[in-house]
């Protein structure tokens, strides 16, 4: 039995060992195989992919020049808000309808034009606009500045008409107030609201670059803006009507001033004809930033005005810098007294020299350039002068450049007065040297 038991045991351990060299033998026909073929040579490509892809450090970009093709917006703007130089546009001078973004341009037509504690009527006309609307009934009175909180906060339509009946007795007369505000712009308006709309002088519409520009009217030049921000940026508000019926509850569906610091204001839009919209403002530091963006998509597309907003505003956070051109002083190197030809000097045949004096600057006191980009000063002052010359005469001037582009001025005036040799200063000269002599 034991000697049964050894041979089945070293049966056992033979077949074992036959069953590991084969497996040996098949993975040296393998290796011999990977390295016959060359197939080792794309592992090891493979390997040192990954070594450098695990061990390489990775490198976030800052954000770049958006291309065309990156935004949903078929057209948009990006504006420094402070000088109102465009600092990218994609179709930016495109007339195209601008839906309830209007209603920034309403309302502070209407804060300009009216008293805001001033109680209106709501006309049949008003109670009829489509939605979204406040549900207002002909007869109702409200206040004006509450109705100013429904326009931008709950972008209603009948607040709209409201507004500009009470401003302007009639729709078509507040429409004739906001194309005067615009008036050096390429837009046409017709409706207070926004609502599609045509007449014989065209169809309501605006370019990204002008509704940019009234933004910056709206947050930086109007008398008003104060009242405009405040108005905009409320988160809620609530209100009822002048004698205390009905009570409403107005939400600010501009998103964007939770979804970046610094988030000013801003207007959402949106018709069958001119897609999602919006404008908005920001300021963070030394910058303020306006983007202008029209038809950016179509439902189910509601979210792309946000994406784009977040690009653009991002491209002009992170690569451009402020420059102070007040700050910029001329190089006096550049100023070197000028030679004036004929001119009288302390005695004949003296050289006579004029010192130039720089003057009235005119042009962007400051501005938002590339981080690359360097502002220089272009000198164009005469190199010579011919007698007489007299003090503040105008004699050249300085540009600051960027790139090509001419940001200022400031002129380069003659600092004294110096008359031309004639014969009574030549005989005062022979006199004078006689008296010495």
């Amino acid at each position: 039995l034991l000697i049964k038991a050894r041979y089945a045991y070293c049966g056992s351990s033979f077949l074992h060992t036959v069953s590991v060299l084969q497996k040996m033998r098949d993975a040296y026909t393998s290796v011999k195989s990977f390295w016959e073929n060359g197939m080792y040579r794309r592992f090891l490509s493979l390997l040192l992919s990954m070594s450098l892809l695990i061990f390489s450090p990775v490198r976030v970009r800052a954000q770049d020049v958006p291309a065309e093709s990156e935004l949903y917006a078929k057209s948009a703007v990006l504006m420094d808000a402070d000088s109102g130089r465009i600092l990218y546009e994609k179709n930016g001078h495109e007339a195209m309808a601008n839906a309830s973004t209007t209603k920034i341009l309403t309302c502070i037509v209407a804060l300009e034009n009216c008293d805001p504690a001033s109680v209106v009527t709501v006309s049949k006309n008003a109670a009829s606009q489509p939605k979204v609307h406040l549900g207002m009934h002909e007869g109702q009175q409200f206040y004006l500045r509450d109705l100013l909180y429904g326009l931008m906060l709950e972008s209603y339509n009948d607040c709209a008409v409201a507004i500009a009946e009470f401003a302007a007795g009639e729709v078509q007369g507040f429409a004739a107030l906001m194309n005067a505000k615009a008036e050096e712009l390429g837009s046409y308006f017709i409706t207070p609201n926004g609502l599609d709309a045509k007449d014989d002088a065209g169809f309501h519409h605006t370019t990204a670059a002008d509704l940019a520009k009234i933004m910056k009217y709206c947050i930086k030049e109007s008398l008003k803006s104060d009242e405009f921000l405040e108005i905009t940026r409320t988160a809620q508000y609530s209100f009822s009507d002048a004698e205390g019926k009905c009570t409403y509850q107005c939400t600010n569906h501009n998103a964007f001033l939770q979804m970046m610091e610094g988030a000013l204001s801003g207007k959402t839009g949106f018709t069958g004809t001119a897609g999602y919209c919006y404008v908005g403002a920001l300021q963070r530091e030394d910058k303020t930033l306006i983007v202008a963006l029209l038809a950016c998509g179509w439902p189910n597309n509601k979210t792309y005005k946000w994406s784009d907003t977040r690009k653009l505003m991002n491209y002009g956070l992170e690569q451009f810098k402020k420059i102070d051109l007040l700050q910029i002083e001329p190089d006096e190197a550049e100023l070197a007294p000028i030679e004036v030809r004929d001119g009288q000097g302390g005695q004949i045949g003296e050289t006579v020299y004029l010192k130039p004096v720089v003057r009235n600057y005119a042009g962007e006191e400051s501005i938002l350039a590339p981080l690359s980009s360097e502002v220089t000063l272009k000198y164009e002052i005469a190199d010579r002068l011919y007698a007489p010359v007299k003090s503040g005469e105008y004699i050249g001037k300085i540009r600051y450049m960027l790139g090509e582009e001419t940001l200022a001025e400031r002129c380069v005036v003659a600092g004294e007065t110096i008359g031309k040799i004639d014969y009574p200063w030549c005989l005062g000269q022979v006199l004078r040297l006689l008296w010495i002599e």
